[in-house]
C-alpha cells in the first residue's frame, strides 16, 4: 500500500472521555490527541490509529468495520453512532476537537467500553422468540411474503445499542424497557406466525412499557440501520 497523499490528510484532534477502573479512586476525565487522517478515514480509524501510534492504553470495542456487528456503538459530537459508520469529515468543525465518549445509560467498563448487560436484560424482557399457539407444526412454519414484507425494516436492527444510549426516558427511568426492545417486541407482536400478541401488549401496556416513551424522536435520529423503534 502506497503512502498517504499529504494534501488529504486533515490535522485531527480527538477530545476522549477516559475512564480506568484499575485506578484506586477511578474518576473519568478527557485526553486529547493530535493525528493526520486522510479524508476518507472513519472515525474508528482514527481511534484505532490512536491506540497503535499513539496510546495503547486505551480501550474500544469494534469488529466488522462494515456497520454489520454493532460493536463500535459510542458518543460522538454528543450523539451515539457507530464509531466505523461516522466520517471523521463530517464530525470534524474547524478549530473544534472531535469528542468521543462511550454510550450512555450503560456502565462503562473502561474508556470507550460499556457493559450491555442492562440492554440484554431488557431485550430478554419481551421474550424475543416466536410462541406459536395451536399444535407445533411437523416441518418449517412458513409465512407468506407479503404477510413478512413490513417486518423487514425492524428485523434490520444489529443490536448496537445506540438507540438506547440516546434514549431521554431511560436517563431518568432504569425501568423503562427501552426502545430496541419496544423495536423486538414489535417485530413477534406483527409475525402473523405468532399467538402470544394480546399477552405480548397486555405486559407492554404496564408501567416502564411503550406508553413510557416520550416521543423525543431521539432513537430515530441516531439508528445506524433506519429502524426507527419509535414507530414500532
Amino acid at each position: 500500500m502506497g503512502a498517504a497523499n499529504p494534501s488529504l490528510l486533515m490535522q485531527t484532534t480527538f477530545h476522549i472521555r477516559r475512564l480506568n477502573p484499575e485506578t484506586e479512586h477511578p474518576t473519568p476525565y478527557y485526553q486529547e490527541y493530535h493525528l493526520d487522517l486522510e479524508q476518507s478515514d472513519s472515525i474508528l480509524d482514527g481511534l484505532i490509529k490512536i491506540r497503535e501510534t499513539l496510546d495503547d492504553s486505551l480501550a474500544l470495542r469494534c469488529s466488522c468495520r462494515g456497520a454489520i456487528c454493532g460493536s463500535c456503538g459510542m458518543r460522538i459530537n454528543g450523539h451515539a453512532a457507530l464509531a466505523c459508520k461516522t466520517k471523521v469529515i463530517a464530525m470534524a468543525e474547524k478549530g473544534k476537537p472531535i469528542q468521543v465518549e462511550p454510550m450512555n445509560n450503560m456502565p462503562v467498563i473502561k474508556d470507550l467500553v460499556t457493559d450491555m448487560g442492562s440492554f440484554w436484560e431488557k431485550i430478554r424482557q419481551v421474550q424475543p422468540w416466536l410462541q406459536p399457539s395451536g399444535p407445533i407444526p411437523q416441518a418449517e412454519f412458513i409465512a407468506p411474503a407479503e404477510a413478512m414484507s413490513h417486518l423487514s425494516g425492524v428485523m434490520s436492527c444489529i443490536m448496537c445499542g445506540v438507540c438506547v444510549s440516546d434514549c431521554t426516558v431511560l436517563e431518568v427511568d432504569k425501568k423503562f424497557v427501552g426502545p430496541a426492545a419496544l423495536a423486538k417486541a414489535y417485530r413477534f407482536v406483527a409475525d402473523p406466525r405468532d399467538g402470544q400478541t394480546q399477552q405480548r401488549l397486555e405486559s407492554l401496556n404496564e408501567p416502564g412499557g411503550m406508553w413510557d416513551c416520550t416521543r423525543c424522536m431521539e432513537c430515530i435520529q441516531v439508528c445506524p440501520k433506519g429502524v426507527g423503534p419509535m414507530d414500532r
